[in-house]
Formats: C-alpha cells, structure tokens, sequence
C-alpha cells in the first residue's frame, strides 16, 4: 500500500511529535537519576526521528535493525563513494 504525500507528511508530524515527548521524559529522568531509562528513552527518541527522517527519504520499516542498516547505509561517511 502506497501512502499518498498528505498522510506521509502527517506521519513524519507525528513521528517527530513523538521523539520530541521521549525527549523531554528524558530530561525529568535524568533529574530524577533514572540513568538506564533515560538511556533507553534516547535510543527509542532516535528511532522515532529516524522513522520520521526514512518516511521523508521514501523508506518505511518497523524493524530496529533495518531503518539502523538504511541510516547507516545513505548517511554514513562510509556508505556512499
């Protein structure tokens, strides 16, 4: 199924919506010295901005590993020649 540019758009909104939120629990973790929450928080805030940033780029998957392969692979310093 094709997303058409309107629900795209209003998906990366919400993806960037969401790793803003994540980001700012961070911060209330950290004051509270909730280390390994704060940790885990950043990874999936980073996802999220990842999901957002792979919806622009016309890329869209669930799987950790491969939105990280697709990251690492259009822009990474050693990805491209």
């Amino acid at each position: 199924m094709t997303m058409n540019e309107a629900d795209k758009n209003e998906l990366i909104k919400y993806r960037i919506k969401q790793a803003k939120e994540t980001f700012s629990v961070i911060e209330l973790l950290i004051e509270n010295d909730k280390y390994p929450a704060a940790f885990n928080r950043t990874y999936y805030g980073i996802f999220y901005s990842l999901l957002a940033l792979g919806l622009k780029y016309g890329y869209e998957t669930s799987k950790h590993q491969q939105l990280i392969g697709w990251f690492n692979k259009e822009f990474s310093l050693h990805g491209k020649n």
